[in-house]
């Protein structure tokens, strides 16, 4: 029968193949092994019928020059081959839940290994102990998210492996400007530390009032007073950098202490303004726009001079406070 025959969608995670020379499918509907359980397929005897099944694009027979001998079959039947030793070397206990014996077990290499996930999760976490990167197939987000948490459930653990610099790390951190309070919330649940610190410097202007008693618990007791620091640290920082009011100069003629008084009193009532309506996100243009009429209204030189100077150092002050979390919660003390 031709291939032309029969119509095959395309699929981001999987080819085609019919029967050939290079490639013989097989059925994978014959009864489990004396020895094995539900989990497990017998490979069969290649059958001279045409058999189509779905292979994973990446962990094919032969992928990479590096021959498979294990397995895998996600819950939508693709079969992805891959190499035991590369699983093994990156996490020794990896799917042993399911196969109820260790990936290096010679009786795994005569099985299909079911896995009860679909293939995109299970792409995923194949892409993670390869120490590949997934963004080729641009899984959606959800997906990540139930990959990191299917994890352990195949006593594959996220905090040994999700660190920085490996590409599953920089994939998810990558997803942080849209998804902030989500992604935060995987890595205080499975205790990312890495991916928490640079998360949450993108949760400064999310209302932490938005945070329902589900998302709370997931984040973990340890992880929501981390984030609930770092805003409220930085306000009082904020407050603190306000608080100083232009250094004063020798009285003049033209400007005396008298008139010094009211650029202390114009620049208090901006500073109360900021306090009052500032967010742990407020920028560096925001405060310019407020103080600039302070200086511009000024007739003396000095006083103009003393209050530009003022306002380059509030802003050098506010751009070094930080702006994520720590393992420590964070200290309001200039501003390290």
């Amino acid at each position: 029968m031709a291939l032309s025959d029969h119509y095959l969608p395309e699929t981001d995670l999987c080819n085609q193949f019919t029967q050939q020379e290079d490639y013989r499918m097989f059925q994978t509907s014959v009864s489990p092994g004396p020895y094995l359980d539900s989990n497990f397929t017998q490979v069969p005897t290649p059958i001279e019928e045409t058999t189509v099944v779905s292979v994973s694009t990446v962990f094919f027979p032969g992928a990479n020059g590096v021959e498979a001998d294990l397995v895998l079959s996600s819950s939508d039947s693709v079969l992805f081959y891959v190499q035991s030793s590369i699983i093994i070397a990156a996490c020794d206990t990896a799917f042993r839940s399911i196969a109820n014996m260790p990936l290096s077990n010679k009786k795994l290499r005569n099985v299909i290994l079911n896995i009860p996930d679909s293939s995109e999760v299970l792409n995923i976490i194949l892409h993670m102990l390869y120490g590949t990167s997934c963004a080729q197939h641009s899984p959606a987000f959800d997906a990540l998210i139930t990959a990191v948490d299917r994890m352990p459930f195949y006593e594959i653990s996220p905090k040994a492996l999700i660190v920085p610099n490996t590409p599953l790390y920089t994939y998810l951190l990558s997803h942080a400007p849209l998804y902030p309070i989500q992604l935060y919330t995987l890595a205080g649940h499975h205790k990312l530390e890495a991916l928490a610190i640079h998360t949450s410097s993108h949760l400064l202007a999310y209302p932490l009032a938005n945070i329902t008693d589900d998302t709370a618990q997931r984040i973990g007791a340890i992880y929501l007073k981390r984030l609930m620091n770092l805003h409220v640290n930085r306000l009082n920082a904020l407050k603190e950098i306000l608080l100083l009011p232009p250094h004063p100069h020798p009285p003049t003629k033209e400007c005396g202490f008298g008139e010094q008084k009211k650029l202390t009193r114009a620049w208090a009532l901006v500073s109360a303004y900021l306090a009052w309506e500032s967010r742990p996100d407020l920028s560096t243009h925001s405060m310019q726009i407020a103080f600039g009429p302070v200086a511009e209204r000024l007739t003396c030189q000095q006083c103009k001079g003393g209050v530009n100077s003022r306002i380059k150092d509030v802003i050098v002050q506010w751009i070094s406070v930080k702006v994520s979390n720590t393992v420590y919660p964070l200290c309001a003390a200039r501003y390290s």
